[in-house]
């Protein structure tokens, strides 16, 4: 199984840097229709990984990876309000965003890898742990249900402030370098805002990844589906970013939608030995819940449009 997990991620890093190649040209030109076909793009490759899990593996996992990559896609939606709020915060010049974007998902992946390695076998040990990430589900969604769109505070940022006293930060950006050679003859490396950065973004991302993935094992115990999964989602969020960075404020009602998500997901998991919910069912759900926040937001966009 391990050449499985080899070659699975060679695949994913060789789609990666297809995707950087493809990306040469300025990030302004990322906007609108080059964002939304790149994500039509990741979604279909996504799709069509299912269906060789299908004709591998069988319905029934195929059904399970199709269901955790919804599940996963659609928690990503916090990450780019995060990431979109963090850009504002810093002034990132729009040509470095695509950089940060792709060392913070270069970063994801390594530290979601170990999570879900690491939680697939403490499960399988430690039944008991199941009960507790599904409460723990349970509260996040009754947290994101009261407390709306998600907020951030860099200054606060644990990483932020551990990089500032580790390394001297310039006031200003040096074009895409994270370092830059400290200046006025003082030895040794500076760091950049850029790498502040980056610090922001895989902490944020690493805290979300503490809902995601116990949202995932809701659905499947299986390490390589659960990875997939992360692995896809996570691929095609650059994308997914500058494609849907000027709607953010319309999918009003979706962070409705995922609270109840992740609380649906937790009582599954408390309730998993009393009560058995087929994969597909809950396919179903998640396809039903989130499809009624994304109309709801709309509904209420279009009335206030139409408001003399």
């Amino acid at each position: 199984m391990l050449y499985i997990w080899i070659l699975f991620n060679v695949f994913a890093l060789a789609m990666l840097a297809l995707d950087l190649w493809a990306r040469r040209r300025p990030a302004a030109s990322e906007r609108s229709r080059d964002a939304a076909i790149r994500t039509a793009f990741w979604v279909g490759i996504a799709l069509a990984f299912a269906g060789v899990v299908f004709f591998w593996q069988g319905r029934q996992v195929a059904v399970e990876f199709v269901t955790g990559y919804v599940v996963e896609l659609s928690l990503s939606v916090d990450n780019l309000f995060i990431f979109l709020v963090v850009f504002q915060y810093f002034a990132v010049p729009e040509e470095q965003q695509q950089r940060v974007l792709t060392w913070g998902i270069v970063g994801a992946l390594l530290m979601r890898g170990l999570f879900i390695v690491a939680g697939v076998g403490l499960v399988r040990r430690f039944h008991w742990i199941f009960y507790g990430l599904g409460a723990l589900l349970v509260y996040s969604g009754i947290k994101l249900g009261f407390a709306g769109q998600p907020k951030v505070d860099p200054t606060n940022n644990p990483a932020v402030k551990a990089l500032r006293r580790l390394i001297p930060v310039t006031a200003d950006y040096h074009g895409g370098s994270f370092f830059v050679r400290s200046r006025q003859g003082s030895p040794g490396l500076s760091a950049t805002p850029l790498l502040v950065v980056l610090a922001v973004i895989e902490t944020t991302d690493l805290l979300f990844a503490v809902d995601s993935i116990p949202a995932v094992l809701a659905i499947t115990l299986n390490a390589f589906i659960v990875y997939a999964s992360n692995l896809f989602a996570i691929l095609g969020l650059r994308s997914l970013f500058f494609a849907v960075s000027s709607l953010m404020k319309t999918f009003r009602h979706l962070h409705a939608g995922l609270a109840l998500l992740l609380v649906l997901m937790g009582l599954k998991m408390i309730a998993e030995d009393h009560c058995k919910v087929s994969t597909l069912a809950m396919l179903g759900v998640v396809a039903a819940i989130l499809a009624a926040s994304i109309g709801a937001s709309l509904v209420r966009s279009g009335r206030k449009t139409h408001v003399p």
